[in-house]
């Protein structure tokens, strides 16, 4: 019985991330030597009226146990990016270093894209919109509607990005 040349596990496992305070996105993909498969995704959610550090260790926790049942070999995370107001952005950086922390805890490779890599990653041109992003992201995973929360969609993006931008 010959058997086959494919190989039955996958190649990676990619944790892909949207940091946010309020919520983070996230996703999981795998690679099959760049044939992405679809896995999981979701966000997750923190109380406004919460204090900052308890909505830190939340997500801090909720990251640990996305890493726990789906055992990533890497990750993926959007960069920090802020215009004009960079109050808004501390909470951001904050979110990005406690999952960062939580990734480093497991010696999990993090991979940094800007949004504009991820953009040309996903579409194939920087200048994509959220929805076009959101609708390639829908067309490459091969599901029937573009994923949800929009913070969930952006973490798939960034997976996606990190495969196709041939990243070991």
């Amino acid at each position: 019985m010959k058997r086959s040349k494919l190989k039955s596990v996958c190649t990676r496992r990619i944790l892909g991330i949207d940091p946010g305070l309020a919520s983070t996105g996230w996703g999981v993909l795998d690679d099959f030597n760049g044939v992405i498969k679809y896995v999981d995704h979701g966000a997750i959610i923190t109380k406004a009226g919460c204090q900052r550090a308890d909505r830190l260790f939340f997500i801090m926790q909720s990251v640990r146990s996305i890493i726990e049942k789906y055992r990533p070999s890497e990750a993926a995370i959007e960069m920090l990016f802020f215009g004009k107001n960079v109050t808004s952005a501390i909470p951001v950086a904050e979110a990005r270093g406690v999952i960062s922390a939580s990734l480093a805890e497991k010696a999990i490779l993090l991979h940094e894209f800007s949004p504009n890599a991820i953009k040309k990653g996903v579409v194939g041109s920087a200048s994509a919109d959220k929805k076009q992003v959101q609708e390639m992201v829908r067309i490459i995973l091969g599901l029937d509607k573009p994923p949800k929360p929009d913070h969930a969609a952006d973490a798939l993006g960034a997976a996606i990005c990190a495969i196709n931008c041939g990243i070991l």
